[in-house]
């Protein structure tokens, strides 16, 4: 999960108002099956950890290849999402040779090595998406689907217009492509505030990753996010709860796995919110528990 800090906040805080009468929007039910419950919920990206240190959990998003035995997880009543880089391709994916030969990779992303944007206007990656990387998570037992990444192509075409031109249409278009395939399948957004009035009717849970607690690469250190990105994040998602009712919102953050009273406040507030938390390490490689 790409923990990019937004350059373009204020850019696209003018966009939403643009795309408030959004197409498709027509308020669907949730494909969250009835009777699931969702918190307490987790995000691992591995598959060190014993089975059970997820007992407590109701809801994990699992990276779609290294992840822990699936079967009794899901036996176990657990709604299994399996993560996909839809904006970018990293160099470890089985897929990447295939994608990089077709020639619709573009530039590296500068703060994750090893991933590169994808170009999203070109067929041929929804057909892979939908006919092969969706298949592939699905037989390896997963439910749904962990949608990353979808927040890059907003950013490329806000920083070149011309160039870039038809990125954010053509990453929802992709999403409901996805939904018109897999009707019943649930789906977690994580992001792409620029994405969700229009693609909200085809998503179940939108996810606001590092709205509260973030952490710095450049410092390496845990840190609150400055509050006026805070208030914007919030009241993106709540605009999209409001727009589509169904939609469940969960928050990840990061923060110190030592510094128990600190999780606590987070936790806090956001419930306060009304959101679905929960606090992770920035390498989402670790378990971390809710302190009790």
């Amino acid at each position: 999960m790409h923990k990019r800090r937004n350059a373009l906040l204020a850019g696209l805080m003018g966009l939403m108002a643009q795309w408030s009468g959004a197409a498709w929007a027509d308020h669907t039910h949730s494909r969250i099956p009835e009777g699931q419950k969702l918190a307490p919920w987790a995000v691992y990206y591995s598959d060190k950890a014993p089975l059970e240190r997820f007992r407590a959990f109701n809801l994990l998003v699992l990276d779609s290849l290294y992840h822990p035995p699936l079967p009794p997880l899901a036996d176990a009543g657990k709604l299994l999402l399996g993560y996909i880089s839809l904006g970018e391709v990293e160099q470890h994916r089985d897929h990447y040779a295939a994608v990089k030969a077709e020639g619709i990779l573009m530039q590296e992303n500068e703060n994750w090595p090893g991933s590169f944007f994808v170009d999203v206007r070109d067929k041929r990656w929804t057909k892979r998406v939908v006919e092969e990387l969706i298949p592939d998570i699905l037989h390896a037992g997963f439910h749904g689907l962990f949608l990353d990444t979808l927040d890059n192509p907003g950013h490329l075409e806000s920083s070149d217009p011309t160039k870039y031109a038809g990125m954010r249409d053509a990453a929802a278009r992709m999403i409901h492509t996805i939904r018109l395939h897999y009707p019943h399948m649930p789906i977690m957004l994580n992001r792409a505030y620029d994405l969700l009035p229009l693609v909200g009717d085809a998503v179940d849970m939108a996810l606001g990753e590092s709205v509260r607690a973030d952490y710095n690469f450049q410092t390496k250190t845990y840190q609150m996010v400055e509050e006026t990105d805070y208030v914007w994040q919030v009241n993106q998602l709540k605009s999209a709860a409001k727009q589509f009712p169904h939609l469940k919102l969960f928050t990840l953050d990061y923060w110190d796995p030592q510094d128990k009273a600190g999780i606590t406040r987070i936790y806090q507030q956001q419930r306060a919110q009304g959101f679905i938390p929960s606090v992770a390490t920035v390498e989402l490689d670790r378990i971390i528990d809710e302190p009790r």
